[in-house]
């Protein structure tokens, strides 16, 4: 247990749980000296160059949300550790013209090269740069390396802040669960995750919680790691929404080649709502997708017996959505990610909204498990595709968890607006 003593009025707010504080006595958020004042963030990053996670994340904290010098988060980058520097760097540049310093350790990026906890959120980007693969074809980035430093300054400190880690954990599992466990064992609230699942998305859909969902389909594009971790979230994202909650995953297999088209064939997987996806994912017109070469499909079964599938389709389409069947509908409901570039990636905008939210609350926006679980699949995923497709039964994935009736981004015709606290539906 961390030592209250170490815990200022400042920081309190962020540490309760640390404390073993019940519900009844976490301080509100009015109890902070100025509830209106921008939290200091530690910005903890691979590399740092222009359309990189670490530009249109903490870019936006430096110049407001379309990043053209308007109004943005409440929040300040404090510091940054910078992994690489690559030619095309901007973290020099960048931390000079906003009088942010760069450290060499990303200890003394969160004490602000001090001996105390300096700041009040971090924000930790294990996302592009120069690192290996394994035989997976999994980039080993080094998020457990950053999530192990930054955890360990808050032991050497006796001090917790919220932490964002972008994208999925690990990418290796045992490495995604050392994260998490990590972060319970130290009652850090922690966030990461993909900014789709808070991104535009059309058609606009209404999945109500604890609708009945009967199956679900996804479709994916790009590498299987690099992508298939933002088609599997958006995927979880929806299927969460489901009558009982999250009870975690039972198997997972990774199929490609004939053994595709099987599963279609024989009913496993409901055309209907392959189809579905489809017609609202961009993808090449009039071409046939069974002779993708490298379609690869994620075939997974939850544990109250739901079976869902994610087609990554590289070479066939060019987008990310979602089918699902519920119960009572006629017909299938089905919307896509909605990608849009500008004004600067705004959907992570959107991401930054909620990890502002947590770092002003010290609550997490939505689950981390929603993360572990879909960084599970797809490891899992990856592991039987090297494993001669085999179906992997996976007692570690039975990850239960309360989903958020959180918003995402509005409808791609209107204005960017992440002025708004969009919030969850259950606390605003």
């Amino acid at each position: 247990m961390l030592a209250p003593n170490t815990f200022t009025r400042r920081n309190a707010l962020f540490n309760a749980a640390a404390l073993g504080l019940s519900a009844n006595t976490t301080l509100s958020l009015a109890d902070a000296p100025d509830r209106r004042s921008p939290r200091l963030v530690a910005g903890i990053v691979t590399a740092y160059a222009r359309g990189l996670h670490a530009d249109v994340l903490l870019g936006k904290i430096l110049e407001g949300w379309r990043q053209d010098g308007g109004p943005g988060p409440l929040l300040k980058l404090a510091a940054m550790y910078v992994d690489q520097f690559p030619a095309q760097d901007m973290a020099r540049s960048m931390a000079s013209k906003y009088k942010v310093p760069i450290f060499d350790s990303i200890e003394q990026a969160i004490t602000l090269g001090g001996n105390q906890v300096a700041v009040d959120g971090v924000i930790s980007i294990g996302e592009h740069g120069n690192y290996p693969y394994n035989s997976k074809g999994q980039q080993l980035y080094p998020r457990r390396r950053f999530f192990e430093a930054i955890t360990d300054t808050f032991a050497k400190y006796e001090t917790v802040v919220p932490v964002f880690n972008d994208k999925h954990l690990g990418p290796q599992w045992v490495d995604a669960k050392w994260m998490y466990d990590r972060a319970q064992r130290l009652a850090v609230p922690f966030m990461a995750g993909s900014s789709m699942c808070v991104g535009f998305r059309t058609p606009a859909i209404d999945v109500p919680m604890g609708c009945e969902i009967e199956a679900a389909v996804g479709i994916g594009y790009s590498g299987l790691d690099i992508y298939g971790s933002h088609a599997l979230e958006f995927l979880q994202a929806h299927v969460e929404r489901r009558r009982g909650a999250e009870r975690g995953v039972a198997w997972v297999q990774c199929l490609r080649g004939p053994a595709i088209w099987k599963i279609v064939d024989d009913g496993t997987i409901d055309q209907r709502l392959l189809d579905a996806a489809l017609a609202v994912t961009p993808h090449q017109s009039g071409a046939d997708m069974r002779s993708s070469a490298d379609a690869t499909v994620f075939l997974l079964q939850y544990l109250d017996g739901l079976t869902a599938a994610v087609f990554m389709l590289p070479s066939f389409s060019s987008g990310t959505s979602v089918a699902l069947r519920i119960k009572g509908s006629p017909q299938p409901l089905a919307t896509r990610f909605d990608e849009r570039t500008e004004p600067r990636h705004p959907h992570f905008a959107y991401l930054l909204k909620a990890i502002e939210r947590m770092f002003h609350t010290g609550k997490p926006a939505y689950p981390v498990e929603r993360t572990l679980l879909t960084s599970g699949i797809l490891d899992r995923a990856l592991t039987s595709l090297a494993d001669g497709q085999r179906r992997l039964v996976t007692p570690e994935l039975a990850i239960e968890y309360q989903p958020v009736d959180y918003r995402h981004a509005p409808n791609p015709q209107l204005d960017l607006d992440p002025h708004a606290d969009l919030g969850d539906r259950q606390n605003s």
